[in-house]
């Protein structure tokens, strides 16, 4: 039977987190310690445990079908490869920072600097942009030192909680991109992978709009139940039911997780009582 092939970084958070998703999406992974690659048991796919940044030239030359991947390493390495799908997890920011003891007005301070980083291609089209030319260095691995030792006067890096560069006395001056995981596809991708593919994508979808909603239930005076209705959301409409005491209904609905909090506040003020709110494992549309 055809197999879809998808590659996963071999190590790391991003690697937990694709992991993670595969998983969600009801799809079971035979991986041993230390193995390059495993195949699920329910479902047509190989799992291939690739460096992230030789991932795009394996999707590039076909190696493998589809690649859970950072954002940012595409921005880098293969602009030329398709997103099918974004992720919503191991969101990071690809920054400029310099030491903590320089006074920084602009990205035009960075004219002529020494900027050490693993993103030169990143970094060389954001200066290009802003009309400044800098000397990079480029550095496989941590940059964060560079300006320690006197290697660079800057440093271009993937930002998350920004302790690194706290720890390494640094301060981040310019955000160049936001970046989060995507599904990319391989541009020789055939037929009949596209076809996995899409029930893949089916599945994912799902999970990532539970992942976004809660489904809430509460009780509703009668008298008040209009006014609480016009403060939800819905699918398309919540659910109503009436409860065993007289004048009262049980209301259930979801509620996106960015506005729950105003909404259930809200909610308390219209009149409602006894609010339950549960995750959602999958929602299908």
């Amino acid at each position: 039977m055809k197999k879809i092939k998808i590659a996963i970084q071999k190590s790391g958070r991003l690697n937990e987190d694709s992991l993670q998703i595969l998983k969600d999406c009801g799809i079971s992974i035979d991986n041993g310690k230390d193995q390059l690659k495993a195949s699920s048991r329910n479902f047509p796919l190989e799992v291939f445990y690739l460096r992230n940044g030789d991932i795009p030239q394996y999707l590039r030359d076909g190696v493998v079908d589809i690649a859970i991947i950072g954002e940012n390493v595409l921005i880098e390495k293969g602009q030329d490869i398709i997103v099918a799908e974004k992720l919503g997890f191991s969101k990071c920011k690809v920054s400029l920072a310099v030491p903590k003891s320089v006074k920084y007005q602009s990205v035009k301070d960075f004219e002529g600097k020494r900027i050490a980083t693993s993103y030169p291609n990143t970094v060389e089209s954001y200066l290009k942009e802003k009309g400044v030319k800098a000397e990079l260095h480029i550095i496989s691995g941590s940059v964060e030192i560079a300006p320690n030792i006197g290697l660079a006067d800057a440093i271009c890096d993937i930002v998350s909680s920004g302790s690194t560069l706290f720890k390494n006395n640094l301060k981040e001056v310019e955000i160049m991109l936001h970046s989060e995981a995507v599904l990319a596809v391989s541009p020789e991708i055939s037929k009949e992978s596209t076809l996995l593919l899409e029930k893949l994508r089916f599945r994912i979808q799902s999970v990532l709009r539970a992942r976004q909603s809660k489904y809430v239930l509460l009780n509703a005076p009668n008298e008040k139940l209009q006014e609480i209705i016009a403060l939800l959301p819905g699918m398309r409409s919540p659910t109503v039911l009436p409860l065993a005491e007289e004048g009262w209904s049980s209301v259930h609905t979801v509620i996106n997780k960015d506005k729950f909090w105003e909404v259930i506040q809200e909610l308390k003020e219209a009149g409602a009582e006894g609010i339950l709110v549960c995750p959602i494992e999958k929602m299908v549309l």
